[in-house]
């Protein structure tokens, strides 16, 4: 036994790129269809996707104003943070967005219950008029809205376990409602302008504009998951590094509530940040205005102590290097105590290890240092001149550092009065309406269509690589198997075979293709098989020829009565068996009676003359299958069958007879006993090379020999290439 023998590019692992450019070409129409289809789902839902909006606000930060930082001295000389970053966290916060949220009742999603699919489409291209505000429902559907449907909630509370959950609101006309749960069930009714409560539902309805019967979904949505659904809904960004202006946008399909969000949310952000400066100045102002009695009792008992020293010691004047060493100190007195106020509130807002507060204390350090050595030269000076310079520096400092703290305390109450913030909006919302930023058509269909065509390129791909059946005759002689004839397919065929499948199997009218189309490329090809067999039956046991495949839907009656019919048309006198007496149809092809046939003469009920059928093909008779019997194969190896074919052998110039698939049942084995030569039908991208070659094993263990193949049904494909033309050409050749 010979082992199959694989294709070249199955052989060496290579792809063969015109093999694959060839199925694609085969399985165009795939391709197409794919494509078409894609581009139109893409086209579709282009245009009834409900379009998305964006709206966009713009704010500026400007430089912070003086506070409290400048007026203490504090410097922003150490932060790194980029303001603009600081900024947008505090316009997404909580406490902005959340305010938002609740001011403009974004927890309350009401909307008209639409038609799926189209029913967005259709309602925004109503345009409601004076005479009819509403549209008129399609297809006798009132209960959804078709455009023109208006609702506004302004109250509405439901039972925790209610939240999140769709309610229906149904209008009844005349302003009056109900709402009805998911069940249907009744939860309430009311009427336009009438607060609503009952069982823990509250409703108010200030508008409702809808045809009685139209439905309303009304849903209650948790408070946070609204706002943290806002919070990634608004973008925000800094237009360029470090430029101090914001760029705000919200996306949503209503246009108008997206510019009435943003423009609350910059609303509230810019109040935030004027309340938020007023009370620093607040804050600072108390602590200013905590320290100034203290300071000012300070400077009374500095007073009353130089009043008294001067009173007692008599007259006594400050000499002019007392009065230089005065001067120094009170300056760095004055700075120190400037820099304690500063310490006392950076205590308040930062830790000891702030790098803020470090700073600060290394200053205090230096100008202790500075004054301390200037004391110790002062104690050079006479008593009385020391003493004096003391009282006299008290005095100074506590008078300079009163005077500065009473003015800024003026400062702040001054800033605190007329805060207005370091924060502006520049752009209120806008938004463009012509110009919706989802969906984008041309994108979606020109990738709907990309989408499409690699979808068909990769079924076709799929398909190609799935259909191992044979297409190349070379294949069927790489199993030791000569082609005998390669029959093209013939679409006169197939139109007849659909005609004659399914009708009754009384006598009806011929569909032999010899007949009808003797010059089909089919007809054409069984004439060369008829010639090969001439030559290749001389030297058989007898003139009995056996045909048989190794599925079913192989065409082996198609070949079989077509062949007999050519063999007739030259002289000769063929009879034709029809050996599938389980679903034979040959009759059919040749217009003759089924009931009389093989299986009446095998048990003896008719004779042979009775269940010869004469045709329309002069010399060529019919043995058709007869009824059908529980037992074909028994009545195959009986000896009336030996003795029928012998019969029909001396009496024909050649005998044909068509068999069932070996691969399906044994008949075809029996027969190929009596045959002097059989031949197998293979079909073009039916039948693997595999199954062929269990075809001839089959017929080997049963000891028959097969003499060649027939390569039925073969197309024009391009992943083929060769094929099919050389059958054209050999046709054309024979007709010049």
């Amino acid at each position: 036994m010979q082992n199959a023998v694989a294709s070249p590019e199955q052989s060496n692992g290579e792809i063969d790129l015109l093999a694959l450019l060839g199925a694609l070409i085969d399985h165009k129409w795939i391709i197409v269809a794919c494509t078409g289809l894609f581009a139109v789902v893409g086209i579709a839902y282009a245009l009834l996707t409900t379009p998305v909006y964006v709206a966009n606000a713009v704010i500026q930060i400007e430089e912070k104003s003086s506070g409290i930082g400048s007026l203490l001295g504090e410097s922003d000389l150490l932060s790194s943070t980029s303001p603009a970053v600081t900024e947008i966290e505090l316009l997404k916060s909580r406490s902005v967005i959340g305010q938002a949220v609740d001011n403009l009742k974004l927890t309350v999603v009401a909307e008209p219950k639409l038609f799926p699919v189209i029913g967005a489409f259709v309602q925004r291209r109503f345009n409601p008029s004076p005479d009819a505000a509403v549209a008129e429902p399609l297809f006798g559907l009132d209960s959804y809205a078709w455009g023109g449907e208006q609702i506004d909630v302004f109250q509405l509370e439901v039972p925790q376990h209610y939240v999140g959950e769709p309610l229906t609101l149904q209008a009844n006309g005349n302003g009056g409602f109900t709402l009805l749960d998911d069940t249907g069930a009744r939860l309430l009714s009311g009427s336009v302008g009438e607060a609503v409560n009952t069982d823990g539902f509250k409703l108010q309805i200030a508008e409702l504009v809808a045809r009685p019967g139209t439905e309303f979904l009304l849903t209650k949505g948790n408070h946070l998951s609204t706002v943290i659904a806002y919070q990634e809904a608004i973008g925000a960004s800094e237009k360029g590094r470090d430029s101090g202006i914001l760029s705000l946008s919200l996306e949503s399909e209503d246009a108008q509530q997206a510019m009435r969000t943003l423009d609350e949310v910059s609303r509230l952000y810019v109040r935030q940040n004027v309340e938020r400066k007023s009370a620093e100045a607040q804050q600072s102002l108390e602590f200013l205005q905590d320290q100034l009695p203290q300071v000012r009792r300070d400077l009374e008992r500095a007073e009353e102590a130089l009043n008294a020293y001067q009173a007692s010691a008599g007259s006594v004047d400050i000499s002019i290097e007392t009065q230089s060493y005065l001067s120094q100190v009170v300056e760095l007195e004055t700075a120190i105590s400037e820099l304690r106020l500063r310490q006392e509130e950076l205590q308040r807002r930062f830790t000891a290890d702030h790098p803020s507060y470090q700073a600060l204390m290394s200053q205090i350090a230096q100008q202790e240092e500075r004054r301390n050595r200037i004391l110790n030269r002062v104690g050079e000076l006479p008593d009385t001149q020391q003493e004096l310079l003391r009282l006299a520096r008290d005095v100074q400092v506590s008078t300079e550092i009163y005077t500065q703290m009473l003015n800024k305390s003026q400062e702040l109450d001054v800033m605190r009065a007329g805060t207005v913030g370091n924060v502006r909006i520049i752009d209120d919302a806008a938004v463009d309406t012509t110009k919706p930023v989802k969906p984008k058509k041309a994108l979606i269909v020109v990738l709907a269509t990309l989408l499409g065509g690699m979808l068909g390129v990769a079924i076709a791909l799929l398909k190609h690589a799935m259909n191992r059946g044979i297409e190349s005759p070379e294949v069927i002689e790489q199993l030791g198997l000569p082609v005998y004839a390669s029959v093209p397919l013939s679409k006169d065929q197939e139109v007849m075979e659909r005609s004659f499948k399914g009708k009754s199997s009384h006598r009806q009218s011929s569909h032999l293709l010899a007949n009808t189309n003797p010059a089909d490329l089919a007809i054409e090809a069984l004439r060369s098989l008829r010639t090969s067999l001439h030559f290749a039956m001389m030297e058989a046991k007898n003139n009995v020829l056996m045909i048989s495949g190794p599925s079913p839907g192989v065409g082996k009656s198609f070949v079989s009565a077509n062949l007999a019919a050519i063999v007739a048309q030259t002289g000769q006198r063929v009879m034709l068996v029809d050996g599938d007496m389980r679903k034979g149809y040959v009759h059919k092809l040749l217009g003759a009676n089924p009931d009389k046939g093989l299986s009446s003469v095998l048990v003896n009920s008719h004779t042979l003359a009775e269940v010869t059928h004469e045709t329309e093909v002069e010399g060529l008779h019919l043995i058709s299958r007869g009824q059908i019997p529980p037992n074909p194969s028994e009545l195959l190896m009986h000896a009336n069958f030996e003795s029928l074919i012998k019969q029909l052998s001396e009496t024909y110039d050649m005998v044909i007879i068509d068999t069932p698939p070996i691969l399906a049942v044994t008949d075809a084995a029996l027969v190929g006993r009596f045959a002097g030569t059989s031949l197998i039908v293979t079909r073009f991208g039916l039948n693997p090379a595999k199954e062929v070659e269990m075809t001839l094993q089959r017929f080997r263990n049963n000891g028959i020999e097969i003499k060649g193949a027939i390569f039925n049904a073969i197309e024009k494909k391009a992943s083929a290439y060769g094929s099919y033309g050389y059958y054209q050409y050999e046709y054309k050749s024979d007709a010049s």
